[in-house]
């Protein structure tokens, strides 16, 4: 049992370091591409926009999963990681009967890799999108 009396001489660091990719538009709200904290990245929600902040949500839902898919690595790769080094990602879209289309092209882009994930239905997303994933990975 740990004495409360002995200090922990683990170090630790308490510093939350906030990054936007070079690759996308900066986030026109007030957050980050990303955030990291310890060995972990918090990759915030991704929509379908292109790097010229052009909104894709004209688009089919295939091109749609993809650009979302696209600025994920984006924002991983400015972290100093990439895709084999997530550990949950959470996927909202506004049509719960695209879940088998958005399975496929994901299984495609993430490979043999598993990490946890949650797919929920949301009745909108920000610039009527029909996908946006959010993330966490590991430092590689």
């Amino acid at each position: 049992m740990p004495n409360p009396a002995t200090p922990n001489t683990t170090e630790r660091s308490d510093t939350v370091h906030l990054r936007n990719s070079p690759d996308l538009i900066q986030p026109p709200g007030h957050y980050s591409h990303v955030a990291i904290h310890g060995d972990l990245v918090y990759v915030s929600g991704q929509l379908p926009v292109d790097q010229h902040g052009t909104a894709l949500s004209d688009q089919a839902f295939d091109v749609q999963a993809r650009q979302v898919l696209h600025n994920l690595d984006r924002c991983l790769i400015a972290a100093g990681t990439d895709r084999s080094r997530l550990v949950s990602v959470t996927v909202y879209v506004t049509d719960i009967g695209q879940w088998p289309a958005f399975d496929a092209i994901y299984a495609d882009w993430i490979g043999q890799h598993r990490p946890a994930r949650a797919v929920t239905g949301a009745s909108q997303l920000h610039y009527g999108a029909a996908v946006e994933v959010q993330a966490a990975a590991a430092l590689s």
